[in-house]
C-alpha cells in the first residue's frame, strides 16, 4: 500500500488488497503509464499503486457511481445503523433508485456505501432485474465512516466509467490489470453474470494489447489452459479465501497471467 493512500472504502468479497506486494514490483517500472482496470471492483489495486492517471471501469454501475461521488468529496448524511429493519428499508430505496432514474445520485452512492458495510460478508450481488439482493449481515459492530473527503485528492485524476470491457479506448502503452469475476459457479456480480464465453473474450482481448498486461483469476484448469494458449507467462499464488460458508480458510490457488511486463 502506497504511503499516504487511504484504504479501500468498501468491503469487497475477493478484494485484491493482499495482491499489492505482488503487483507493486510489476507496476514500478511502468508507473509513468496510465493504469487501466476493466474490472475495478473494490478499488484496492488502484489505491495500492496510486497511479498518476487511471481509467477505471466496472460493469457494476452502483460502485462506479459511488467512486464518482468520492471524487467530489463525499459526506454520508443518511441514517446508518446495524439494524435489519433499517437495512431492508434502505435496500428497497436503493433498488427504486437504481432500477429507475436515480442510479447516479448522491443518495444512491450513500445507500450503496451503507448496504456494502451492513450486508452479508461484503457481497455485491444483483438479480436479473438489476436489484441488489444481498441479505442483512451478521456483524457484531460496524465502523461506519461519514466523512469520505480524504479520498477526493487521491482520485482526482482518475476517470471512472461503467460498461463492457470491449468498449474501453486503450492507449498503446497503457498498463492493463484485469481482475474479472472468477471462473467459479457464482458469477452473478452483475445482472448479466460473466459466463465462460466472456472469460474467453476477455483473454483474447487482453492478448491483443501491445502494452503491459496483468490478469488474475482462480487457477482452474481451463483458465490456465486459456492463458497459456494465448502466450501469457503464468505465475501461481496462494490467495486467502474471503468468503466461505463452511468456515474454510485454506488458501485458494490464484493465477497471475503476464504479457509484455
Amino acid at each position: 500500500m502506497a504511503s499516504g493512500s487511504p484504504p479501500p472504502p468498501l468491503k469487497w468479497a475477493g478484494g485484491k488488497r493482499w495482491l499489492i506486494p505482488h503487483m507493486e514490483p510489476l507496476w514500478r517500472p511502468h508507473r509513468q503509464r496510465r493504469l487501466v482496470e476493466p474490472f475495478v471492483g473494490g478499488l484496492a489495486v488502484a489505491l495500492g499503486l496510486v497511479p498518476g492517471r487511471a481509467l477505471l471501469n466496472d460493469i457494476n454501475g452502483a460502485a462506479v457511481n459511488f467512486y464518482g461521488w468520492l471524487q467530489k468529496g463525499l459526506r454520508i448524511t443518511i441514517p446508518m445503523r446495524n439494524e435489519a429493519e433499517l437495512y431492508y428499508r434502505h435496500r428497497d430505496e436503493f433498488n427504486r433508485l437504481v432500477t429507475g432514474r436515480g442510479g447516479s445520485t448522491k443518495k444512491a452512492a450513500e445507500l450503496f456505501y451503507y448496504l456494502n458495510r451492513t450486508g452479508y460478508n461484503g457481497l455485491c450481488r444483483f438479480n436479473s432485474r438489476g436489484e441488489f439482493n444481498v441479505p442483512f449481515g451478521r456483524h457484531a459492530t460496524i465502523n461506519y465512516r461519514r466523512d469520505l473527503t480524504p479520498y477526493a485528492p487521491v482520485l482526482a485524476n482518475w476517470r471512472f466509467c461503467s460498461g463492457d470491457f470491449t468498449a474501453l479506448e486503450l492507449e498503446a502503452d497503457d498498463f492493463v490489470y484485469a481482475d474479472p469475476p472468477y471462473d467459479v459457479p457464482f458469477t452473478q456480480y452483475s445482472r448479466d453474470g460473466f459466463p465462460w464465453a466472456r472469460q474467453v473474450a476477455l483473454a483474447e482481448w487482453l492478448a491483443t494489447h501491445p502494452g503491459p498486461v496483468v490478469a488474475s483469476n482462480q487457477a482452474t484448469e481451463r483458465v490456465v489452459a486459456l492463458y497459456e494458449g494465448l502466450g501469457f507467462d503464468l505465475h501461481f499464488l496462494d490467495a486467502p479465501r474471503f468468503i466461505s460458508r463452511t468456515g474454510d480458510r485454506t488458501p485458494a490457488r490464484e493465477m497471475l497471467a503476464l504479457k509484455n511486463v
